[in-house]
């Protein structure tokens, strides 16, 4: 059996490079560790962390295929992210005029949460801490 301390990172093909920047760094608030652009593949690297803790890498590649979500297919499900007040963050995404799920309770936790998606189809959950 592996010794597994944490979840690393998780990485995320965007279709449209700045678009997702502006994304995961002023809707989501994640914070820039670095910036890289390989040009020998044409592509952008970014490094992203929450409250100093690298959580998403974030790359550009030129035409990548669209990810099947729904009907959901077998594979990496969504991202979710915890949240003080699951209420203001669904009203603060509306504000920026993302669209978000109704709130739902957790049938196991009693906890609530929504889903919203990236700008490529990502399904993205905010869960109340």
């Amino acid at each position: 059996m592996l010794n597994l301390t944490s979840i690393h990172h998780i990485a995320i093909i965007c279709s449209d490079y700045e678009r997702s920047k502006q994304f995961y760094t002023e809707i989501l608030g994640l914070k820039i560790i670095r910036e890289v652009y390989r040009a020998e593949r044409q592509s952008y690297k970014l490094d992203l962390e929450l409250k100093g803790q690298y959580v998403i890498e974030l790359f550009s590649f030129s035409n990548p295929p669209d990810r099947v979500s729904r009907p959901e297919a077998c594979g990496l499900r969504h991202l979710a992210f915890g949240v003080q007040d699951i209420g203001k963050a669904a009203e603060d995404l509306s504000k920026l005029g993302i669209e978000s799920e109704p709130v739902r309770v957790d049938e196991q936790t009693g906890k609530q949460f929504t889903f919203f998606s990236d700008p490529d189809g990502l399904p993205i959950e905010l869960y109340q801490e």
